[in-house]
């Protein structure tokens, strides 16, 4: 697809140095002026002071400045308005429904450098004969390798997915009915997940780790003196089939490590499916809290919307 990556996203918190802090030991790298990066992907998260916690801009990699142009009619055909730069390679457009901030821009393609994979033993199958298990030998801390995909609630679910899928050009991967769109801009099973709500508001970036035993590793650090930061996992999501665990961050919004994520690098040959209820979020696990399906601060997030 002409779409290649969710390079990065702006989050708008209320209290920025200790969101900061949060995520510098989720394992992101601060580069000293706001934004924080993985491993392979870069400078992938920017913090802004915001009165509420918010989703502010996504950046989306094209190949050229031809995809630009066909983003720029289709969007047109749904009445949105754009602005180009065509110095910087740019489109921009907002969401009309969550008022976020997309920008498409030429970049190259991310090359993760290839890694040999864990060796697990299983019946039959010793991959690792004569050594105890990596996991158990690992002492660094946890480093996200790349950012995955952003969630966003949104008050019209119909409207946002059609200016992601229809406008901006993402492909579809799953739905759950009326509820959630699984959408995709790279050959990750999605990179955007919209989600109705009764008011807008980020609900969780997810950040790729490199097996089961880092997502392991990485919640028993942030938990341990941090118990408070638990929300949801060990579990195994069915639309997307990845590992998963969840935390909070000092914002309210909620971070997640993963690994091996569905990927689909040929759109033809991936059929999505409707869930219906809880299917669509987890294959095994323990159930969902209330808090993950409605975050204890939407009240005063509705009410901070009214006032505004």
């Amino acid at each position: 697809m002409a779409l290649h990556q969710l390079t990065s996203f702006t989050l708008g918190v209320p209290n920025l140095e200790e969101t900061a802090a949060y995520y510098r030991e989720f394992g992101l790298a601060d580069e000293g002026d706001g934004w924080l990066a993985t491993r392979d992907g870069g400078r992938q998260l920017r913090l802004v002071p915001a009165p509420v916690r918010r989703l502010i801009e996504l950046r989306i990699g094209v190949d050229d400045a031809d995809d630009l142009d066909r983003t720029a009619s289709r969007l047109h055909s749904l009445d949105i308005d754009t602005a180009s730069d065509l110095a910087a390679g740019t489109l921009t457009a907002h969401d009309p429904i969550t008022g976020v901030r997309t920008v498409l821009q030429v970049t190259p393609r991310m090359k993760q450098p290839v890694t040999d994979p864990t060796p697990y033993n299983g019946p039959g199958r010793t991959e690792r004969p004569g050594t105890r298990a990596p996991g158990i030998m690992r002492t660094g801390p946890v480093i996200p390798r790349k950012l995955g995909h952003v969630v966003i609630g949104t008050t019209d679910f119909d409207a946002t997915t059609a200016f992601f899928r229809d406008g901006l050009g993402f492909k579809a991967s799953d739905y759950v009915k009326d509820v959630g769109a699984f959408l995709r801009c790279s050959t990750d099973h999605h990179n955007v997940l919209v989600l109705r709500a009764p008011v807008v508001f980020p609900h969780h970036s997810s950040w790729q780790v490199d097996d089961i035993d880092e997502i392991g590793r990485g919640a028993h650090a942030l938990l341990a003196e941090h118990p408070e930061r638990h929300v949801w996992g060990l579990g195994r999501h069915h639309a997307g089939s990845n590992f998963f665990y969840y935390f909070k961050d000092p914002s309210g919004t909620f971070s997640e490590y993963y690994s091996d994520m569905d990927c689909v690098p040929e759109d033809q040959v991936w059929t999505p499916e409707t869930f219906q209820g809880a299917r669509g979020l987890f294959s095994w696990g323990p159930p969902p809290p209330p808090s993950f399906l409605h975050p204890d601060d939407l009240a005063a997030l509705m009410a901070g919307s009214h006032s505004r």
